[in-house]
């Protein structure tokens, strides 16, 4: 995956919008943080559940991870490298429901 495909798949989500969050290219559904890309180029940051994120991080550690700072926050790192589309979808499909499920 590269972000360009994040890209596309993100905005393909209903009242996603493309922006900046930190200076590296982001989306937002209204105001509410939905993913961006890490300043590394090939990590993207994606909200999601605590549940959602541990089971993932259990299924698949080299794709998903956290780092000290996201430990209390509800979001997953994935490397773009280690991902395939189906599962991209998926996981911004999860995202997005977090997200717009909350109040």
């Amino acid at each position: 995956m590269t972000f360009d495909d994040v890209r596309r798949l993100a905005l393909s989500l209903p009242r996603v919008v493309e922006g900046t969050s930190h200076r590296t290219p982001a989306f937002r559904v209204g105001k509410k943080f939905l993913a961006r890309l890490k300043e590394d180029g090939v990590t993207i940051a994606l909200r999601m559940s605590f549940d959602d994120r541990d089971y993932l991080m259990r299924a698949k550690p080299k794709t998903f991870f956290i780092t000290e700072h996201y430990r209390n926050y509800p979001a997953v790192l994935v490397r773009l490298g280690k991902i395939r589309e189906a599962e991209m979808r998926d996981v911004l499909r999860r995202s997005w429901d977090f997200v717009t499920k909350k109040s």
